[in-house]
C-alpha cells in the first residue's frame, strides 16, 4: 500500500534556528535536511519531499514572497503524486501569511502551516514534534476541505481563526473564539467541529499600499491623512469596543472616503465583531452611513490581509465592501 507523499516546504523562522555563541542570539542556521532528521520514525507514516523557499526569519517575510508562496504552494499542490503540503514558518507572521494562503487557494488537499517557539539550541526544543504533529495532520483524509491549518503544540487550528496570543507560551496559537478544530493525539488527528462558511477570492496578487491604525482615546485624524496622502488605497483601522472611533478621527474618515481609499472597521477586542449598534458621534452607525467598510471579527492584521485581497479584484468600494462583508466577489 503506498504511503502518503507530502511536501514540506521550508521559508525560515524560529524551527530552522540555532545560538550563534558570537553574538549569543537565535540565527536562521538549519538546513531543511537537519531539522528533517530530528523528525523520527515519521518515514513510517508518510513519504516527505522538502523544499527550500527561503531561510528568513518571521518579519522579513513580506506580502510579494507570501504571493511567490502562495504560487509554489499551489503548483506543489497540482501534482498528482503530492497528498498535501506543509510550510513551515516564523512564528511572528504565521498567521497572516496562513490567512493570505487559506484565502487564495482552492484545494481539497490539506494545507499545513507550522512554525516553533523555542530553537534547537534551546532545552524542549518544539519544532520536530510540531513538524511531526503537522505531517500527522496533513496525511490524514479527515483534514481535506477543511482549507489551511495552523498545527503548534499538538492542536490545529483554521487559519482563518487562529492568532498568536503570546510572546512564549508554546500553546500561543489559540482560536480565542471557538477553540481548536481538533488535536493530533497518538500521532492521529481528531477533529471536533468543522469550519463553516469558507472564503474563497481568486486572485493571483495583492494590493500592498494598505495601512493599519489602531484606535486609542483621544486619537485624531493625524495618521489617517498621512496615509491617504501618501498613496494607501486601503485602511484597516481597529476600532474601540464593537466599532467606535474617537469624534476627532471623523474629519480623517471622511477625508479618506473622499480620496476613494476603502476604510475597513474592526475592533482592538480581541473577540467579537463590530457591528453600527451606537448612534453617537463617532459610533458604528454613523461610521457605516459614512461608508466604512465593517470587518467582522477579524483582526487588524487578518483584515488587511483580505483588504490587500479584495482590493487587488477591484477598485470599486461596493465591490470591496461585497467580498468583506458579505464574502462575495461577484
Amino acid at each position: 500500500m503506498r504511503k502518503p507523499k507530502v511536501a514540506i516546504i521550508f521559508t525560515g523562522g524560529t524551527i530552522s534556528m540555532s545560538v550563534d555563541p558570537r553574538i549569543g542570539a537565535a540565527i536562521p542556521s538549519l538546513s531543511s535536511e537537519e531539522i528533517m532528521s530530528l523528525v523520527t520514525n515519521i518515514d513510517k507514516y508518510a513519504e516527505t519531499e522538502s523544499i527550500t523557499f527561503s531561510t528568513l526569519p518571521g518579519p522579513h517575510i513580506d506580502i510579494p514572497l507570501m504571493m511567490d508562496l502562495q504560487k509554489l504552494v499551489v503548483q506543489t499542490l497540482e501534482r498528482e503524486d503530492m497528498d498535501g503540503v506543509i510550510i513551515t514558518h516564523g512564528t511572528d507572521t504565521l498567521e497572516e501569511t496562513a490567512y493570505l494562503l487559506d484565502l487564495t487557494i482552492n484545494s481539497s488537499k490539506p494545507v499545513v502551516v507550522v512554525g516553533a517557539m523555542r530553537n534547537s539550541s534551546e532545552l524542549g526544543y518544539d519544532g520536530p514534534s510540531n513538524l511531526a504533529a503537522a505531517v500527522c495532520t496533513a496525511i490524514s483524509p479527515d483534514s481535506k476541505n477543511k482549507g489551511v491549518l495552523v498545527v503548534m503544540n499538538n492542536e490545529v487550528n483554521a487559519a482563518s481563526e487562529v492568532t498568536k496570543n503570546n510572546t512564549l507560551s508554546l500553546n500561543t496559537f489559540k482560536s480565542l473564539e471557538f477553540g481548536p478544530l481538533g488535536i493530533v493525539d497518538n500521532d492521529e488527528v481528531i477533529y471536533h467541529r468543522q469550519i463553516i462558511n469558507r472564503q474563497y477570492i481568486p486572485t493571483q496578487s495583492a494590493e500592498i499600499n494598505v495601512d493599519l491604525i489602531k484606535c486609542v482615546a483621544g486619537m485624531d485624524s493625524r495618521f489617517l491623512k498621512y496615509s491617504v496622502d501618501t498613496g494607501a488605497k486601503g485602511i484597516v483601522i481597529e476600532a474601540l469596543g464593537r466599532g467606535n472611533v474617537p469624534p476627532s478621527m471623523l474629519e480623517g474618515i471622511e477625508y479618506a472616503i473622499k480620496h476613494r481609499v476603502a476604510i475597513v472597521m474592526v475592533s482592538r477586542c480581541p473577540t467579537g465583531r463590530v457591528l453600527d449598534t451606537y448612534g453617537y458621534e463617532g459610533a458604528g452607525r454613523a461610521l457605516k452611513n459614512m461608508g466604512v467598510i465593517l470587518g467582522g471579527d477579524l483582526p487588524g492584521q487578518k483584515a488587511r490581509i483580505k483588504l490587500m485581497l479584495a482590493l487587488s479584484i477591484s477598485n470599486d468600494l461596493n465591490v470591496v465592501k461585497n467580498i468583506i462583508e458579505n464574502n462575495q466577489y461577484k
